[in-house]
């Protein structure tokens, strides 16, 4: 699917033309990065320049200051790194980290999606920031854009045989759905084609790529920290002998809505078969495909797979997927997820090696409260093993050898990393996303506001005795679900400067969504709302209950599997 008449063209959304007129993501990038007269880029290389993994922001505690001085907007950039399945090696870290001392707000943040972003770039220093990214062999190609993204992996660290099985897919599926354009090595790299006849091609994704935004994610049970139902598409791994043998697949998650539009919603994906491993390229690739040809490109809000999914049917996929393939799906096979969170503390890994979870509020790495940011520098000066960005915003000091282990406590004690017995379990499990003063979507705070939150409802908390109960609480400023706020037991989605919409009910285990409980609420009234919740649950759940079965067992909310009933 390459060419489109100009009939077909004009029906689409803008991005779709800009797309179509853009020389496979070229477009004037180059121009707009060397205009000198403005921080910005243009409209249409806005959009383009998401594809090589830079999101244009601008600094919105500013904004009215520098309108009342008739100044443009602070305009700055964020970078997203793609970490395949969140691995990185300590020299990989302490570059990163000078890169963000040097070109950004002396910050690191670890994505909900095993990712590094970085904020706070200059226009000025996008390019040289880029090309020291791609010299420490990472890169932020397909870190935005309407493409696959950042392919995510189960760190289990308790599991690590298997998990390096599941990672080395994680790494080739990422490779293999990179776009093949060479735009992004000629613009940040200054690489020229040999040869200058040839033309880009995109074997995968045609010369429009995909309609919306694609996620990938492979979860090792019984861990799903990657939320594996959240995904555009997924990989379970099933093992035999703790050896990896293949994947139950699964399609058409997704998290983000619009508020006051009941046509949009979050989505669990389907379970739709398994493959044998040596077959998951080839069925990561025609799923793509399928969503490539068959995905709405007149309506961005209705673009994600999960809609062409609820539009055609699940058995119409299925049927759609084999008949590409040329051989049929397997039945799923068994499986069991116990948790969606990490393991915090050290756990004994494979060959004699140990995995230390530390906590980082938010995935927020900077030398703030405590010098984090410094003390993670120090260790990777030491360290042996590798770094693994959990899919929870926390980052796991991997494979280290018993010789190291008391050099890492130490160093974790100097820099005042705080210990997992000295958070609260509600602390541990929460999740926010970034929101302000960077993104242009927030409409309430989140990363910055949770922690004080968390303050507010931790000592009733203390006062119930459930101060060591986990429960999983996502908070977001906008229902795009950069945390996944929809699989929250506790959800709190931003809806105006200091009010959220307050959901019930998820899954502990991400199989259930949430339900809209009380709407456009402030602070006050959601620690009203929760108080009596959680007095009722401390009294009178049951051996094991988690707190999001408790509220639909005792009607507070219904429960909510299917995306289409979400707003019934």
């Amino acid at each position: 699917m390459t060419d489109v008449s100009e009939e077909e063209l004009n029906k689409r959304v803008e991005v779709e033309r800009i797309k179509d007129a853009s020389n496979y993501l070229r477009g004037s990038l180059v121009e707009s990065l060397n205009n000198p007269l403005t921080g910005a880029l243009t409209d249409s290389d806005t959009q383009l320049s998401k594809f090589h993994g830079i999101y244009q922001q601008d600094d919105r505690d500013l904004r009215d200051e520098r309108r009342k001085q008739k100044l443009e907007p602070h305009y700055q950039f964020m970078v997203r790194v793609r970490v395949a399945g969140g691995i990185c090696t300590p020299a990989q870290w302490l570059e990163m980290d000078r890169i963000a001392t040097t070109w950004c707000n002396n910050s690191i943040r670890l994505t909900t999606r095993q990712a590094l972003q970085f904020h706070g770039i200059l226009k000025r220093d996008l390019k040289r920031s880029i090309a020291e990214i791609n010299a420490s062999l990472l890169d932020t190609i397909a870190a935005c854009g309407d493409v696959n993204r950042n392919v995510m992996c189960s760190p289990v660290p308790e599991q690590s045989r298997l998990h390096g099985e599941a990672y080395e897919y994680a790494r080739r599926i990422n490779d293999h759905l990179t776009p093949r354009t060479t735009a992004y090595h000629e613009i940040w790299l200054d690489e020229k084609l040999i040869d200058s006849s040839r033309q880009d091609e995109e074997p995968i994704y045609g010369k429009h790529y995909l309609p919306r935004k694609f996620k990938t994610a492979i979860a090792v049970p019984p861990a799903n920290d990657v939320d594996i139902f959240a995904n555009d598409l997924g990989f379970i791994a099933i093992a035999e002998n703790d050896r990896l043998v293949g994947f139950n697949v699964t399609v058409g998650g997704g998290m983000s809505l619009t508020h006051g539009e009941p046509n949009t919603y979050p989505r669990l994906a389907d379970v739709i078969g398994y493959c044998p491993k040596h077959k998951t390229l080839q069925v990561a690739e025609e799923i793509v495909k399928i969503q490539r040809d068959f995905g709405d490109r007149t309506n961005r809000k209705h673009a994600r797979l999960k809609y062409t999914i609820d539009d055609r049917g699940v058995d119409w996929f299925k049927f759609e997927l084999n008949r590409r393939l040329g051989w049929q799906l397997e039945e799923p096979r068994e499986y069991k997820f116990e948790y969606t969170g990490d393991r915090y503390g050290w756990l004994k890994g494979v060959n004699d090696t140990w995995d230390y979870t530390v906590f980082i509020q938010n995935g927020h790495i900077a030398d703030d409260d405590a010098p984090i940011m410094t003390g993670l520098r120090e260790i990777a000066k030491v360290h042996d093993g590798d770094f693994r960005i959990s899919p929870n915003q926390n980052l796991i000091i991997g494979k280290v050898s018993d010789h190291n282990k008391p050099v890492i406590e130490s160093l974790l004690r100097q820099y005042g990393f705080i210990e997992p017995g000295q958070q609260s379990a509600l602390r541990l499990n929460a999740m926010a996303c970034v929101a302000f003063p960077t993104c242009g979507l927030a409409m309430a705070e989140s990363e910055r506001y949770l922690p004080a939150f968390l303050d507010k409802l931790e000592p009733l908390l203390q006062r119930l005795g459930l101060e060591n109960d986990p429960i999983l609480l996502r908070m977001t400023g906008c229902p795009n679900g950069c945390a996944r706020p929809f699989l929250g037991e506790i959800g709190l989605v931003g809806k105006a400067p200091g009010k959220y919409n307050l959901y019930l009910g998820a899954g502990f285990e991400g199989q259930r969504l949430n339900k809209l409980y009380r709407e456009n609420i402030n602070e006050e009234q959601i620690l009203t709302e929760l108080t009596p919740l959680l007095q009722h649950y401390a009294d009178d759940r049951q051996v094991g209950e988690r707190f999001g079965d408790f509220v639909i067992r005792n009607g507070y909310v219904e429960a909510m599997i299917a995306g289409r009933d979400f707003h019934r």
